[in-house]
């Protein structure tokens, strides 16, 4: 990304937001959008892999809150004209004009990204050499890009319940940019070495007098990093690093929740001139299982009993994730009483377990033979009515 890309280009517009948009908003329209770009969801379709990359372009910077803070100021900078054509040199007439070319290369290409120095680095460079309208100097001397750090990578995995309950080692397909097998990523054909820049010889910045003003920019010659590649590796084209896909395999621990990001340090995108590689994040989405739901590390169930289990007791076997469990229903339970079976939930590295809650559910039968009619009817005859006298005398009030 270039640094011109940060004044003309709109990343906010790129992803739905407002300019006063929170960190998870930007980050919420990011998950959105990237899911309905993504080129595995788009097989063919070039306008949603480009839609993918300005998405993701988009994201690298907002997501960033030092980057977020440095794009707005550029553009709130640049935004008021301060750096157009025919501007004057520090307020005063006959100043030298330029314009936002000039500071980027002319717009002729290339990768002129701040690196590891970012906005207050760009121009402190700049301004090297000389202070405006006749003052005094300022500034130190500009510096080439050094080492930057890889992006960061974002996945979803879906595992079904019993694995997000008792942890999963499962593989992770990828397809990232990666560094080239073939030249190790200095982007020189095997054998032969890059050189150092003829122009900048090996300092990776040039200095140029304009005026009043002396500039000191990233060579456009080699881009800044201060070596050039005469014969390019056949295999990235000079580049240094390739489109790949890898496997990883991945450990989800017990008790991983829908949602929930497992952070794999230093497995995304790598690092460019020497910079560490960025982070994998992982996104948990749990299958729902067809009898437990979960609540923390409790694991939740519920039962079907009979009438006639409720009122006299019994013995009820129940799964759990891993076996079985005999609760013990005691006689005249309730429709909707909850039994607790410790230890049977959800259970935690440091060795802490959950319960399984099981929820009883009485169960009227909507018909019954004459045999069991017979029998509810003896056995209403022989037990009392419920107690409603605060209910019969409220409707003798009423009526």
């Amino acid at each position: 990304m270039s640094s011109k890309d940060w004044i003309e280009k709109d990343f906010y517009a790129t992803l739905g937001v407002e300019k006063s948009a929170s960190s998870d908003e930007i980050k919420k329209s990011y998950r959105k959008l990237a899911r309905e770009s993504h080129p595995d969801h788009n097989p063919g379709d070039p306008k949603a892999e480009e839609r993918f990359k300005a998405v993701s372009e988009a994201y690298a910077v907002l997501g960033d809150d030092a980057k977020r803070r440095e794009y707005d100021e550029m553009r709130s900078l640049f935004g008021s004209g301060a750096f157009r054509r025919g501007a004057r040199g520090a307020g005063q007439p006959g100043g030298v004009p330029f314009d936002v070319s000039d500071l980027f290369g002319g717009g002729g290409g290339g990768d002129n990204r701040f690196g590891g120095g970012g906005f207050t680095d760009l121009f402190s460079s700049i301004f090297s050499g000389g202070g405006g309208g006749g003052g005094g100097g300022g500034g130190g001397p500009a510096r080439a890009r050094g080492p930057a750090r890889g992006r960061d990578v974002e996945a979803e995995v879906a595992l079904d319940f019993g694995d997000a309950v008792r942890g999963v080692t499962l593989p992770l397909t990828l397809r990232a940019p990666g560094v080239c097998d073939t030249c190790h990523g200095n982007g020189a054909k095997p054998g032969t070495q890059p050189i150092a820049c003829p122009v900048c010889h090996g300092a990776g910045v040039t200095t140029r007098d304009q005026g009043s003003f002396s500039f000191s920019e990233p060579c456009r010659n080699c881009q800044g990093v201060g070596t050039v590649v005469e014969e390019k590796c056949p295999e990235c084209q000079g580049t240094g690093g390739v489109t790949k896909t890898r496997t990883l395999n991945v450990r989800f621990p017990a008790g991983v929740a829908d949602g929930q990001r497992i952070r794999l340090a230093g497995r995304g995108e790598p690092g460019q001139r020497g910079g560490p590689a960025g982070d994998l994040f992982v996104q948990v989405k749990v299958r729902p299982d067809d009898l437990f739901g979960r609540t923390g590390d409790d694991l939740t169930l519920a039962v079907p009993i009979t009438f006639a289990e409720a009122v006299l007791g019994t013995d009820l076997r129940v799964p759990t994730l891993d076996g079985a469990v005999t609760l013990r229903v005691p006689p005249g339970t309730p429709s909707g009483r909850v039994l607790r079976a410790r230890g049977k939930g959800v259970v935690r590295r440091d060795g802490r377990a959950g319960d399984l809650l099981v929820t009883l559910d009485v169960v009227v039968p909507a018909t019954v033979s004459d045999e069991a009619r017979a029998a509810l009817e003896s056995f209403a005859g022989a037990t009392p009515p419920a107690a409603r006298e605060h209910l019969d005398a409220r409707v003798r009030r009423i009526g």
